[in-house]
């Protein structure tokens, strides 16, 4: 079967693939037809596909996060490859096809990641910040192994949201011992949690978001850790009000830096500046690396990189020869 990052311009493909999302549009013919818009994945990329002239029996067929087998020519449109499907149909369980085959993964293990994150949580002196932590990190339980940090801007695989908060703990603990007026322990615990609630604001399978809960789009990740803070100060019999405990919110609440990005307060800590271009560092190099992942072998330039303000990325060649 052909990996969907080594489709070309013009070939026909056939193989195995996974439905990521599957939508029903209408054409702007008269009258309209119903067609669908569809993502198609593997653990190399994904790529848009579309489905002419479906009838009721698909619509009733085809659904999110299955598996399918399809046959169809791979086209470009506006400068990106897409698939037209001339057939598809469900997977069978003679076609001996195991879902975990089709998703993409963070590159460290899932248990790795949470391990480290549970040593660098254990890590913190402040007893009380350390307590608080915990607690959130039981609050998320066994979703910290396998969800993603993002429905599409960053880390949205498999183990990705472990994976993004390992990675920004390790440029954490290098700031903090470069920079010594850092309160180490409240960066460490503002890393940890500051992403944290995408466990409940996500509703997720495989890695994969199917869409936002209804407590996701009503009070977001950012309000949600910021109770889930309290929740644990009120449960382990702290002061909400103490400074630690507040400064922690403050960090959680301030990370989007801008209220049109999320956050109702800028960061006004030493600690909460850091942690946002901690966290800004971290998910605009994934999605560079994710970008030039996603690209075929011919490729000079990427998709357009949507929190690089849409810009492409040019991939070098050949640099130092």
């Amino acid at each position: 079967m052909k990996a969907i990052k080594s489709f070309v311009d013009g070939e026909e493909v056939t193989g195995y693939y996974l439905l990521k999302l599957a939508e029903v549009k209408q054409t702007n013919a008269t009258p309209p037809k119903a067609y669908f818009d569809l993502i198609l994945a593997d653990s190399s990329g994904e790529i848009s596909a579309k489905l002419w002239d479906i009838s009721s029996t698909d619509r009733e067929t085809f659904f999110s996060m299955m598996l399918v087998k399809v046959h169809g020519v791979v086209q470009l449109y506006r400068d990106r490859l897409q698939l037209k499907i001339a057939r598809i149909r469900k997977v069978t369980p003679e076609d001996d096809c195991s879902i975990k085959d089709f998703i993409r993964t963070a590159p460290v293990e899932a248990e790795t990641l949470v391990a480290a994150i549970a040593g660098a949580a254990s890590s913190i002196q402040d007893k009380e910040l350390r307590s608080i932590v915990d607690f959130c990190i039981a609050k998320a339980g066994d979703k910290l192994l396998d969800y993603p940090a993002a429905k599409g801007m960053h880390h949205a695989y498999y183990g990705g949201l472990a994976y993004h908060t390992s990675r920004m703990l390790e440029i954490g603990e290098f700031i903090a011992g470069q920079r010594p007026f850092l309160n180490a322990d409240l960066l460490k615990a503002g890393i940890i949690l500051h992403d944290i609630a995408k466990t409940e604001e996500l509703t997720a399978e495989l890695g994969v978001v199917k869409e936002y809960s209804l407590t996701g789009r009503l009070l977001g990740h950012i309000s949600i850790a910021a109770s889930w803070i309290t929740e644990a100060a009120i449960t382990l019999g702290l002061n909400t009000g103490a400074e630690n405990v507040v400064a922690l919110q403050h960090l959680v609440l301030s990370h989007h830096n801008l209220g049109e990005w999320g956050s109702p307060v800028q960061p006004q800590l030493p600690e909460a500046v850091a942690l946002h271009h901690i966290d800004q560092l971290d998910a605009k190099l994934q999605a560079v690396e994710d970008a030039l992942f996603s690209m075929n072998d011919t490729d000079e330039w990427s998709a357009p990189v949507r929190v690089l303000e849409n810009k492409p990325i040019y991939r070098m060649r050949n640099i130092g020869s």
